[in-house]
């Protein structure tokens, strides 16, 4: 698969600021899928839920994982490709009141740790799907809205070395090496192989 610019993106939003609904995250984990190139993508045969991964670059697409919960994946373009990037995990950096009650009073290194937690703590859901990232729509708080900031914050500079490895969960190109995350920070959540993958190919 040649599709490394949106491997390149996902790297990209590693330590930006993500916001929603009162709550913003700094990213820690993100998992890169190429589109139309990619067979493990919602976007790899273009169905009609993944549509708006074909659309222009900074839309949020959000699917139901397993009917319970929500994931975030940030579309990284260009039109008519259908990359995007699933937001794994993060911290939260504000509103940190409001994400323990959605999330129930687990710890606060859990509390946007895994894409179903990160939405639930954001409180993205489908309504949010379509929402322009760098200027959502009037009504719709997707972000704060200040100036150090803004919808999809700037990067910074984390500190930490930045590890990859495997996506989590896919049955199919189960060892693309798309799944970026700040080694060491407590947020990143854990990796398992989906048990339909083949076994990972051996060493030497």
């Amino acid at each position: 698969m040649q599709t490394d610019d949106v491997a390149a993106a996902a790297r990209g939003l590693l330590g930006r600021v993500l916001s929603a609904h009162g709550v913003a995250v700094r990213i820690t984990e993100v998992e890169a899928y190429g589109g139309s190139r990619d067979p493990a993508s919602h976007a790899f045969t273009r169905p009609p839920r993944s549509e708006i991964m074909y659309g222009p670059p900074w839309r949020l697409y959000v699917y139901r994982s397993y009917g319970i919960h929500h994931c975030a994946n940030v579309v990284t373009g260009p039109t008519e490709h259908g990359a995007a990037v699933l937001v794994r995990s993060g911290e939260v950096v504000a509103g940190l009141d409001l994400a323990r009650v959605r999330r129930g009073g687990v710890a606060d290194a859990r509390l946007a740790r895994g894409p179903g937690n990160l939405a639930q703590a954001l409180a993205i859901t489908l309504a949010d799907k379509g929402t322009d990232l760098l200027a959502p729509p009037a009504g719709r708080e997707l972000a704060e809205p200040e100036a150090e900031a803004p919808r999809l914050g700037p990067a910074v500079d984390h500190g930490l070395p930045v590890a990859a490895g495997p996506r989590v969960g896919v049955s199919r190109a189960a060892d693309v090496p798309w799944r970026f995350w700040l080694e060491g920070d407590p947020t990143v959540s854990a990796y398992r192989r989906s048990p339909r993958a083949p076994a990972p190919a051996p060493r030497g």
